[in-house]
């Protein structure tokens, strides 16, 4: 399974930035990822066309709550199911333009509670190196 994540505008502070290339390093350690950062002009956002076959999995407030071991059970699950790749959608600042948000067959949310866009990529990325290392039995989850 290959993990993307597809960020809505940049990721400007620095020091979040090394925060995520680092758990980025560490989840490729048990599988591949890529992350792509698109402009968030229309004209950029219709561009993007998702690969397939892929399970499109956007990060929305509305979305299903899960703590770090449902997390961990639900990619689990998609690894044994043999899903190809996950793509994580990440919004911006403005969040998500429609046709995105209708071609998401799952949606997740990190919190009831609103964090910056950039904030929440960092929150995604050690979410997924959390979930990561329970299903590895790593100690690091303790």
């Amino acid at each position: 399974m290959r993990l993307k994540l597809v960020m809505l505008g940049k990721t400007r502070r620095p020091e979040l930035r090394v925060i995520i290339d680092d758990y980025l390093k560490r989840i490729s350690r048990y599988t591949p990822i890529e992350v792509t950062e698109l402009r968030e002009s229309e004209a950029a956002l219709k561009k993007f066309t998702f690969d397939q076959p892929s399970a499109i999995v956007l990060l929305d407030d509305g979305g299903k709550s899960l703590d770090s071991n449902a997390f961990a059970k639900w990619l689990g699950e998609h690894r044994d199911r043999s899903t190809r790749q996950l793509i994580f959608v990440c919004g911006g600042a403005e969040g998500f333009p429609e046709d995105i948000r209708r071609q998401a067959q799952q949606k997740l949310s990190l919190s009831a509670m609103t964090y910056s866009h950039e904030l929440a990529r960092v929150m995604l990325a050690e979410q997924l190196y959390r979930a990561f290392a329970i299903l590895a039995g790593s100690a690091y989850p303790k």
